[in-house]
């Protein structure tokens, strides 16, 4: 009866985990929604979607799906292995992906005049990202894959995920100004606001933790 009983607190968890994935990528991808709006920069790991996006007809939501699939063939080429965790990034990829599309589809009102309120707007995407990021990682399903190639780089060249995951960053970074550069002719879809996100999204996760992640790793431990 007791083993019964484990078992189904198990299963309720693994629902709650699985239901806290889909949340916090739905937080997300209105966080990214938002820095678009803002039109200061989007955060580095959709910064390239972003550009292409605008050099290109298809939406933002399809090239984060094409970019980030990318990325998960580069972890499968990387550590020469295709494992559960990759597959679940590529569908965790496609929900992320139209979700931007629909997020930016239903915040149509947010639209700045001035450099200010494009700040204001700026700042709460990180918010609201940082967010999404933390719920996310809480869950403990699988990530995505711009983070599973940080992990997949720091395992091959055995550093710290912390160590890595800046320069991979700056990276994708250089891409899209590249990107923006030969297509555009100017910075668009990555600018001050993509640099921004990249030092503050961290720290303000960090303070969510701080605040009440400890409640839900308490209630995910139970």
């Amino acid at each position: 009866m007791l083993k019964i009983l484990a078992a189904d607190k198990m299963d309720k968890k693994l629902i709650v985990r699985y239901i806290m994935l889909i949340v916090g990528v739905i937080i997300m991808s209105m966080g990214i929604a938002l820095s678009i709006k803002a039109t200061l920069g989007t955060s580095p790991i959709s910064s390239v979607p972003a550009v292409l996006s605008i050099a290109f007809p298809w939406t933002v939501g399809e090239f984060t799906i094409v970019f980030n699939a990318l990325l998960v063939i580069f972890q499968m080429v990387l550590l020469r292995k295709i494992t559960i965790s990759q597959i679940a990034q590529m569908l965790v990829c496609v929900l992320f992906g139209y979700m931007i599309d629909f997020s930016l589809l239903i915040l149509n009102f947010p639209n700045p005049t001035d450099y200010i309120s494009q700040w204001i707007l700026c700042i709460i995407s990180c918010f609201v990202l940082a967010f999404g990021l933390l719920i996310e990682v809480k869950s403990d399903i699988t990530m995505l894959p711009g983070d599973g190639s940080v992990v997949a780089i720091a395992e091959v060249t055995n550093r710290d995920f912390g160590q890595i995951k800046p320069f991979f960053d700056l990276t994708i970074v250089s891409i899209a100004a590249i990107l923006a550069l030969v297509f555009l002719g100017h910075l668009e879809g990555v600018r001050e606001g993509t640099i921004f996100a990249a030092i503050v999204v961290g720290l303000i996760i960090q303070f969510y933790d701080r605040i009440f992640g400890y409640n839900i790793d308490a209630y995910l431990a139970d």
